[in-house]
């Protein structure tokens, strides 16, 4: 198949380190692999739409740009949509779904926008397949459809990805508000704890819920691609040939590395929850790392290091409305942190005052990498970042902050830089 033009959808702030990725599973670059805002533009094969879905951690599809044209009415949505090949993808006994995205659109409906694309694939298949038109389902369609719609043009991509990318096909235990999984890969990918050729730090998650940047972290340092447990819409498609892909995950899974027999963990995750414990294991389990990572029970106000040397935190602790005071550590199953929660203030202050204190004292050596909404956490917990990374969680704007362990006291209130 000729040449693709791929685009990469991601959480703002992610976009640099998905074009890394994708350079490192492609070896596309230049004007072949362009940066743009909320995803990354890619002129690559078939081949490489395959494997892009294989291998990315940060990227929530692999879309394939159809179409690019400009517009001023529904009508104009409608011939743009008839005139794509959409017979060289899929076949009418595919089921399709259509979705719109706009972006400043001067149309009043964007659901009767989505039905006229609609109406012009169906009615190109009917005129090309005898009368035959493909099925809609809304809840699990063969085939996606999407629409991107600005002041004037409309820009029309199939979906080879199906599901959402961070739906990696090994957590089915979980608890609430989880972190995605493309979250937790772009936290780790930011701290830069994979990158080089030196060998890798002891990576802990105090507050691990179910497991996720633990076992993300986990497969990352096995060489598992992320998506090799989950299937695909591509497999559905006109184009697909299933040798090709089948030598594509066989070289994926040669290239797994396992440590040696008794060999010591080297991620560790925590939670007060036993019950989250138990599901970040059984997680980890399926996602074929339950010998690289260690979960224990345990408050985060008094958990010490799971090994000594130091080495690298990532967390995304709970905040606001997730921090609800939650009684004894190990009774209270849906509390985070434990008992030491009864102190914190309701914005959390008091409760990041006394994980920082902990920290000072137990964790010298440690850099800790943690992901917030509230920009003013550093004072909270009156230590100074070293770095803040913007990041998104959805519509929430974040920041990832870099804090780094050294033995001592804490810094007189209001010592600390404002943010």
């Amino acid at each position: 198949m000729m040449q693709l033009q791929l685009f990469l959808p991601c959480a703002a702030g992610v976009e640099e380190l998905l074009a890394a990725e994708v350079h490192a599973a492609t070896g596309l670059m230049g004007e072949d692999l362009l940066t743009r805002r909320g995803g990354v533009l890619a002129r690559g094969s078939w081949r490489d739409a395959m494997l892009l879905n294989l291998h990315s951690r940060l990227a929530q599809r692999v879309l394939v740009q159809l179409s690019y044209t400009e517009y001023r009415n529904e009508q104009d949505l409608y011939r743009a949509a008839s005139e794509v090949a959409w017979e060289i993808w899929f076949t009418p006994k595919q089921s399709i779904k259509v979705e719109v995205t706009s972006q400043h659109s001067p149309l009043t409906s964007l659901n009767f926008a989505a039905l006229k694309i609609k109406d012009a694939v169906c009615d190109r298949f009917r005129d090309k397949a005898n009368g035959v038109r493909p099925d809609v389902n809304t809840q699990w369609p063969d085939v996606r459809i999407y629409a991107h719609l600005t002041t004037d043009s409309c820009s029309l991509y199939i979906d080879t990805s199906g599901e959402p990318l961070f739906k990696r096909g090994w957590r089915e235990d979980k608890g609430d508000a989880p972190l995605k999984e493309t979250l937790a890969a772009a936290m780790i990918a930011a701290s830069g704890w994979a990158d080089g050729d030196d060998d890798l730090l002891p990576l802990y998650d105090p507050c691990c819920g179910s497991g996720t940047i633990a076992i993300e972290a986990a497969q990352i340092a096995c060489n598992i691609a992320p998506g090799s447990l989950r299937r695909f819409a591509f497999e559905k498609f006109v184009p697909f040939q299933p040798h090709v892909w089948a030598a594509i995950k066989a070289e994926a899974a040669a290239a797994v590395v396992k440590p040696e027999p008794g060999q010591k963990p080297l991620i560790y995750g925590s939670d007060v929850s036993h019950r989250m414990v138990d599901f970040a294991q059984r997680n980890a389990e399926r996602a074929g790392v339950a010998d690289v990572v260690e979960f224990r029970g345990g408050d985060a106000l008094q958990r010490m290091p799971p090994i000594e040397g130091g080495g690298v935190m990532v967390l995304n602790p709970p905040y606001g409305e997730r921090i609800d005071v939650g009684g004894v550590a190990g009774v209270a199953h849906e509390a985070r942190f434990g008992a030491r929660e009864a102190a914190v203030t309701e914005d959390g202050g008091e409760f990041f005052s006394q994980l920082a204190s902990h920290w000072k004292k137990n964790y010298a050596g440690w850099t800790a990498w943690m992901l917030t909404p509230d920009l003013k956490l550093p004072g909270k917990m009156r230590l100074k970042e070293s770095r803040r990374v913007p990041m998104w969680n959805g519509p929430i704007e974040c920041r990832l902050f870099k804090f780094s362990m050294v033995a001592g006291k804490m810094a007189p209130k209001g010592d600390v830089a404002k943010s």
